[in-house]
């Protein structure tokens, strides 16, 4: 199989605790936090965020490079960007923005702009154009059409290719290099499948030349923003044009945790041509429900919601913050936005130990989302699993048959069970209850 990135990270993160210094992927410090703030040599005690403090390798000298990029800002893709005709021959209608609208409810996911129920497997598409639209209107940014040019000259040494990209727009360029780790085999009849990995060795290193992402005041620095800002799409281009590389652009895989699962959701979403995007302890604005959210923090519980994630770091654009105290006038929510990945596949794995990832917002949001995939017929294809005993981005080995039924299947094309979709309930002081937020019947579209 085509890059081990994922999976070797998956690995290597298993920890052992000790009580006297928090081990590599450890917790040392946070909001409540009051066991371990000191790392093993080797290791530096780094703030991801308010809540959470990790053990990340290196030195107390050392940068530890942020996430690869802001991708929720403006992912680019023109996927979503044209409507289809519906099941009324007429041209599918988006807006950005809809006044007027109040709402203080997880939304039907199957009702037009305009309140109209769709039918059809057909009206589905146009209505996820609708969803798209108003994401990118409300938080995300716009996309933008791909660039003029890109070149990419493919090396393999071993088993270790580079993919040296360049994209020019304008008279402008920026040039970035993806190292991709290739597993010994036989090679498919297609091509190998791909696994980007955000934040991995399938992504540019340093992150910090792409795009930083330490806080509010990194907007602007990097690659990212230099010329065209998306990475994601402009690997999957510039494989497309590189046959040399042998990859499979029909069988890719993106992933990461955390921040980075945030990242790879909105890269999952907006490009049609990945077929696999695997969550892993994305938390808020990940596989979480704004209202959900703020419900949660309302019973009580310490968690992050749309109010406190904006003034943290720089994921959504500028204009999310108009919102993120009035949340009747948003006229979408997480759920919709996971089910723009429907009928691909989306797995995504959350941990109950951290109140911050918000247990029962993420559980609520995904049991909302398995809806859409219901009905489409397809409701295998999006996993969940929720558990706990374990650090935060540390990996179960309990969790790898799950992981791999879904490679197998959507990399592979084997014939496998996907129908994991599974909680532990430990949700902290707050109860989810799917008959007060979920009042819609599911329909069958055809």
């Amino acid at each position: 199989m085509k890059s081990a990135t994922y999976l070797a990270t998956l690995i290597a993160v298993l920890p052992a605790y000790v009580n006297a210094q928090a081990q590599e992927w450890r917790q040392c410090g946070g909001i409540g936090w009051a066991r371990a703030t000191t790392c093993i040599s080797g290791t530096v005690c780094t703030v991801l965020n308010p809540y959470y403090s990790q053990c990340l390798p290196g030195t107390a000298t050392t940068v530890v490079p942020p996430p690869p990029s802001t991708t929720v800002l403006s992912l680019t893709s023109s996927a979503l960007s044209t409507g289809p005709t519906g099941t009324s021959s007429m041209m599918c209608s988006v807006a950005s923005t809809i006044s007027g609208f109040n709402n203080v409810e997880l939304l039907n996911p199957f009702i037009f702009n305009d309140g109209t129920p769709m039918q059809t497997k057909d009206d589905f598409t146009c209505r996820q154009q609708q969803i798209s639209a108003l994401i990118q209107g409300y938080e995300a940014g716009a996309l933008r059409s791909p660039p003029q040019s890109i070149s990419a000259p493919f090396s393999k040494s071993g088993s270790t290719g580079t993919l040296s990209i360049t994209v020019t727009n304008a008279g402008q360029s920026i040039s970035f290099a993806l190292t991709i780790s290739f597993l010994s085999g036989t090679l498919l009849a297609n091509g190998w499948p791909l696994v980007i990995a955000f934040e991995g060795s399938s992504i540019p290193i340093p992150a910090d030349d792409m795009a930083q992402q330490t806080d509010t005041t990194s907007r602007g620095k990097g690659l990212f923003y230099n010329l065209y800002n998306s990475n994601v799409s402009r690997i999957i281009d510039a494989l497309k044009q590189t046959p040399s590389a042998q990859i499979n652009t029909q069988c890719l895989a993106v992933t990461g945790c955390s921040h980075d699962g945030k990242s790879t959701l909105m890269a999952g979403v907006l490009k049609l041509c990945i077929a696999l995007t695997i969550l892993q302890e994305s938390g808020s604005g990940g596989d979480t429900c704004w209202w959900l959210s703020k419900y949660e923090s309302d019973t009580g519980n310490n968690v992050q919601t749309a109010t406190e994630i904006v003034t943290e770091n720089i994921w959504f654009s500028t204009n999310f913050a108009n919102y993120v105290n009035n949340l009747p006038v948003l006229s979408y929510d997480y759920h919709m936005l996971m089910g723009l990945v429907a009928p691909r596949a989306l797995v995504s794995f959350e941990n109950t130990d951290y109140n911050w990832l918000l247990p029962m917002s993420a559980w609520g949001c995904v049991t909302a989302t398995h809806t859409i995939f219901s009905a489409l017929g397809v409701s295998d294809n999006y996993s969940f699993a929720q558990i706990g005993g374990h650090a935060h981005c540390a990996w179960l080995s309990s969790l790898m048959p799950n992981l791999n039924a879904f490679f197998n299947k959507f990399l592979l094309d084997q014939n496998v069970n996907t129908s994991v979709f599974l909680t532990n309930n430990q949700f902290g002081g707050a109860q989810w209850m799917q008959s007060n937020w979920i009042n819609w019947t599911t329909p069958t579209l055809t």
